[in-house]
């Protein structure tokens, strides 16, 4: 590589050799620095044009981020409707200060890239703001591109007339940490002094520390009593023997005045007359609306479940589904909004508990429980309320385990001291001649104080969630018993709007709130799809996609791969010895005929394994290639016929082995048909030899706005968590970016394990010089690999984040966009290219609908809005710059658009540029001829973050098993294998 450069630049440095394994703890990484003993692939064929070469000597000029722009008072827009909202006016003057970020210090001193960069992002207007808010970017105006339609979404107008909303906190004593319980006694005190005490008013309570009423009470602060009624046994009764009757339980009751919420604030931001929102004020309307409906169903987070609101259905290994509707109140550009979609969730069934054990494991009853047998029933039941209903009363309780011993072997003092047998006592008490006693009994209460249930007698209380991750069957059960069409879907939740008569309820009218009942009718765009360039030696050279797909007929690759050296190891038992020989021929074919060089023989002979010997089989087959002196560019496997090998095959390949690996289902080599199956395979396997699919051909012509005018390096970024009940696995951080400009298809993945459930991505940048600690970090390895690729540094960054929810948008922003500076800046002095940030949103409930269910030419085959169809008006932002884009056709069901949110903006995009952008790239993902729905760079973070799940799945399987699984975590570390070297420079996750 050139070394023209600054004498200060660090992009001219060899990389710097990383350790092998990571930890959550240490914020290690699987770099993919590791050596393999593979060969790298040889040079792709290509027919791009030569990137224009221009001289590595001059440093970059600092980034000229626009300066805060003020917001001039716009009057209120007139009602609802499809009409555009008035453009937000931007001051030409720019704002003092507002340029920090772009004059940083050289490296000495780094630190004060932080304190610019929330300098930039505070607000320094002359419209009232807080003083703690944070600025993101204006919208620049609304996009113009596409073709104009209406459309509806599942938002519903919000009308407010009360002016001053009241404030209190309320303390409950002892505390509860039940939301249903605290509901419960705080309906208890208003009726009781709803006319005496409070003055008429109807509170309206979160379940938590919150209520909210119209107008004041008639006092400042105020304790109550309250008797609340007990239905469940308490957990530290001493045993079998204490017969209580119900008794209630008194609770003290602190209400004290916190604040007077005004409107007017709420209202002044709405019109953009007021730059911060007020969240307090949405709140208490939030908690107002959603009051009534948490009296009557069961609460989920922002979802309501209730057999009430749909029939249940069974999901399998005793788990039902329960449906609901999700409700949010918003602030957008046509007031406030209430976004209210159809819900469905998993439950435990009200079965019986040797029902429930039936359905989970295949055990004898007759026989006494093995230990392993024994511990699987303790970890899938701790946790789940049970109830017996033998005495007088139904009386439930909390199983804490599962006793060793079975239940003819557990004794108890009674009353006077006496011991007697559980068996014994229930036989004595009620009669009743338990069947399973060599069955270990279910435990309640504390170890010191226990209570016996026999499992034969228990039953499950209904209305439990079930938290646990869904196996693939239930999740299967569950899509397809809630899978709905956009017709279908929008029924329903107009039904869901009538049943919840807002105008009828007791707490809107109190507050004299009005919701409208029909969904928003709103303006849509349709983008054009882009033009797609292939290989000019097939039949055609650009495609045009139709409805968001094209295929791949009389087309050859833009830059096929070269594959001379692979083989293939079968672990399928149940096909013909000779169907993987012919399936590798049949993908050779397939390969070259569409642009690949792939030598038809393999280089060594293709095998058989046992499906339980995956691992030694690999490994001999790596040492046969070292003796045989050959370097593997490709080993095709075809999975065992039963799931579950694939991340073991994984993990081994890419981290031990080094070994590019493409992995085939047995069940699609005994197809008749195979042709779309090796197409896709062809296409996979291309992009994991360093070749590309296709490219844009706009990329082509180098006409992309603030891309292809100077080097442009495009990330994607995401944060994956374990599933629920795994405390002490690690979240896996995953960052990809291009290393093709100008051509932004073929990308480079890096992962990182951070602490448990932490969002932030915290090895972007990691260096203390003065402290001993050398620079490192993703963004310094991702930005030297592009100047290895590209022999340009990066003067453009794009960075499209996954993964974060509206609360964590100012935390993430100031983390990250900070360790992006920081890692510029310790690249080279001065060093700082300008970066747009934008969030990927595909966790939210809003749809949009056709306006019309039955128009061609509004709604592609499965009934959905057109691929490409974009919404930047009515429910977006009031005044920030943000997107709904629906950039894929759907197949089944009603289609999720993707939210985009723009939280830093230095490279000045308009409207149409980013719109364009974010949707041409749909079209470049390389493992399908389909746009997809979320950005490619966001998708594949996704898909490495994924990846990386399976190198360190099963290391910490039995860590968390404690119930203080907080106190595990903190000392736990998780070791995330390296990706090798061969195998992390192409797009392994693929």
């Amino acid at each position: 590589m050139s070394r023209r450069g600054s004498q200060h630049s660090d992009f001219n440095r060899p990389p710097q050799s990383s350790a092998s394994s990571s930890t959550a703890g240490g914020r290690g990484r699987g770099r993919g620095r590791g050596r393999g003993h593979s060969a790298p692939s040889p040079p792709v064929q290509t027919s791009y044009p030569p990137p224009a070469q221009t001289s590595s000597a001059a440093s970059l000029a600092p980034s000229t981020a626009a300066p805060p722009r003020a917001v001039a008072p716009v009057p209120a827009s007139a009602g609802p409707g499809p009409s555009r909202p008035p453009p937000v006016q931007a001051s030409p003057a720019p704002v003092s200060g507002s340029g920090a970020v772009t004059t940083t210090a050289p490296s000495p001193a780094v630190h004060s890239v932080t304190s610019a960069l929330e300098k930039q992002l505070t607000l320094e207007t002359s419209a009232p703001s807080s003083s703690k808010a944070n600025r993101y970017p204006d919208r620049p105006g609304f996009g113009r591109a596409g073709r104009k339609i209406q459309i509806r979404a599942n938002h519903f107008q919000v009308q407010v007339g009360v002016q001053e909303i009241y404030h209190y906190d309320v303390a409950i004593t002892p505390e509860i940490t039940s939301k249903k319980v605290s509901r419960d006694v705080i309906d208890l005190l208003v009726r009781a002094h709803r006319e005496s005490i409070l003055g008429n008013r109807m509170p309206a309570y979160d379940g938590r520390k919150s209520l909210f009423t119209a107008g004041p009470l008639p006092f400042e602060i105020k304790e109550f009593k309250v008797k609340l009624g007990d239905n469940d046994e308490p957990g530290a009764s001493a045993t079998p023997t204490s017969s209580r009757k119900k008794r209630e339980r008194e609770f003290r009751v602190t209400i004290r005045f916190a604040s007077k919420t005004d409107l007017h604030h709420l209202i002044q931001f709405l019109s953009r007359r007021q730059l911060d929102c007020p969240q307090e004020t949405i709140q208490a309307l939030d908690v107002v609306l959603r009051a009534t409906p948490s009296e009557n169903f069961d609460v989920v987070g922002r979802s309501f479940f209730s057999p009430a609101l749909g029939p249940k259905g069974p999901l399998g290994s005793g788990t039902e589904y329960w449906r609901g509707y999700y409700q949010s109140l918003r602030p957008t550009q046509m007031g406030l909004s209430l976004n209210i979609d159809v819900s469905a969730r998993a439950f435990y069934e009200a079965i019986p508990v040797l029902d429930f054990i039936s359905k989970n494991f295949r055990l004898d009853f007759r026989r006494p429980l093995p230990d392993q047998d024994r511990v699987k029933i303790k970890k899938a039941l701790r946790g789940i309320k049970v109830q017996v209903n033998h005495g007088q009363n139904i009386r439930r309780y909390k199983v804490t385990a599962v006793t060793k011993e079975p239940l003819r072997a557990l004794m108890f003092n009674d009353d006077t001291g006496t011991k007697k047998s559980v068996v014994q006592y229930f036989q004595e008490k009620y009669n009743i001649s338990l069947q399973y006693t060599q069955l270990s009994a279910l435990q309640a209460g504390s170890d010191t104080k226990p209570i016996f249930l026999p499992m034969e007698l228990c039953q499950i209380v209904a209305g439990q969630r079930y938290t646990k991750k869904l196996n693939e069957d239930q999740v299967t059960a569950l899509l397809k018993a809630t899978c709905q069409r956009p017709h279908e879907r929008e029924d329903s939740i107009r039904k869901i709007v009538r049943q919840s008569k807002f105008s009828a309820d007791k707490f809107a009218r109190h507050f004299d709130i009005q919701v409208r009942e029909d969904p928003v009718t709103l303006d849509a765009r349709v983008l054009p799809p882009p033009m797609l360039k292939y290989h000019g030696s097939g039949g055609e050279s650009q495609v045009q996609p139709k409805m968001g797909q094209w295929n791949m007929i009389n087309k050859r690759m833009i830059a096929g791969g070269t594959v001379e050296h692979w083989t293939c190891l079968n672990f399928s038992g149940r096909i013909h010895r000779d169907l993987p020989y012919q399936h590798c021929q049949d993908l050779a074919e397939m390969c070259n005929s569409k642009g690949m060089r792939f030598k038809e023989s393999p280089a060594l002979p293709i095998t058989s394994s046992p499906s339980g010997q995956i691992e030694n089989a690999l490994v001999n087959l790596h040492k046969q290639c070292k003796q045989a002196n050959v370097g593997l560019q490709l080993l095709i496997i075809i999975l065992p016929d039963v799931k579950g090998s694939y991340g073991k095959i994984k993990r081994i390949c890419e981290t031990e082995l080094g070994i590019v690996s493409q992995c085939c289902q047995p069940k699609q080599l005994v197809k008749p048909n195979r042709q779309q199956y090796l197409e896709n395979l062809a296409l996979k396997i291309n992009v994991k030899v360093g070749g590309t699919n296709t490219i844009l051909n706009d990329a082509f012509v180098r006409r992309i706005p603030h891309v292809s005018d100077v080097p442009t390096i495009i990330f994607g970024a995401d944060v994956t968590h374990p599933q629920p009940g795994e405390d002490s696995s690690p979240s896996i951080a995953a960052v990809v970016a291009s290393m093709d400009w100008p051509f932004v298809t073929r990308y480079k993945g890096v992962v990182s394990a951070q602490k448990h459930r932490d969002e932030m991505i915290h090895d972007l940048y990691i260096g203390d010089p003065a402290g001993g600690i050398p620079h490192s970090g993703i963004i310094r390895e991702l930005f030297r690999a592009f100047r290895i690729s590209t022999n340009r540094k990066p003067e453009r960054i794009i960075f499209y984040r996954d993964g974060v929810s509206e609360g964590q948008f100012n935390q993430v922003l100031l983390y990250e966009m900070d360790a992006i500076r920081k890692a510029c800046n310790s690249l080279e002095e001065n060093y700082l290219p300008p970066v747009t940030f934008v969030v990927v949103q595909k966790r939210h409930h809003t749809r949009l609908f056709p306006a019309n269910h039955g128009a061609r030419d509004t709604t592609d085959r499965s009934g959905n809005i057109m691929p490409g169809t974009v919404v930047d008006t009515t429910i977006c932002h009031p005044r920030e710059f943000d997107f709904y884009l629906n950039s894929h056709a759907g197949i089944q069901g009603t289609s999720r658009p993707t939210h985009y949110h723009v939280l830093y903006d230095e490279n000045k995009f308009t409207a149409d540029e980013l719109q364009i952008l974010t949707n041409n790239l749909c079209y470049t993902y390389a493992r399908c001829t389909r746009s997809v729905s979320i950005v490619p760079p966001a998708y594949y973070a996704h898909l490495a973050a994924f990846r990386a799940r399976y190198y360190i799945e099963g290391d910490a399987s039995d860590a968390g098993s404690s119930t203080g699984g907080k106190g595990v975590l903190a000392s736990f570390e998780v070791k995330l294998p390296s990706v090798k070297g061969n195998v992390a420079n192409v797009m392994f996750f693929c």
